[in-house]
């Protein structure tokens, strides 16, 4: 049974030590589609695995797409403003305004994660990726975001 406790607490260490996890805030941004990834690069560890970013909230969210033309940032918003217009009449929660609800389901159509490969602090993005933050809202405000690194 020693053996057994011995081997678990070495494990936990273990464990423990292939886990980096921080949470960072990013300033206030305009509404729309905004280049993050010099933000989040900051402050990785010097680890290679798997890099996982959460955004902690429900009217903003992250993706990953082109960092190169400005242009498809402005595509983006512009689909994502046709897609769910403010103007459409059937939202009830719109307490806190018409881009309330709209913003709930952008974000739910993006997701509030993204992952990248990393090695050895570096992320393992394509030539043209970069990761965006999607402001969905008029006035969002800082945004919290976690990221954790699993490897070694």
């Amino acid at each position: 049974m020693q053996v057994f406790k011995n081997y678990e607490l070495h494990l936990k260490k273990n464990i423990v030590k292939m886990i980096f996890q921080k949470e960072i805030t990013l300033p206030s941004f305009p509404r729309g589609f905004h280049l993050i990834t010099d933000y989040i690069i900051e402050f990785l560890p010097n680890r290679s695995g798997i890099l996982h970013v959460f955004i902690q909230h429900t009217s903003a969210s992250l993706t990953i797409n082109e960092n190169a033309d400005p242009s498809v940032r402005e595509d983006f918003e512009t689909h994502f403003n046709q897609l769910v217009p403010e103007s459409a009449s059937h939202f009830l929660h719109t307490l806190e305004g018409p881009d309330d609800m709209t913003s709930h389901i952008k974000s739910s159509l993006l997701g509030s994660s993204v992952s990248v490969p990393v090695q050895q602090g570096r992320l393992l993005l394509g030539t043209w990726q970069g990761i965006y933050l999607c402001e969905h809202r008029n006035h969002g405000g800082s945004r919290k975001l976690v990221i954790t690194v699993v490897g070694e």
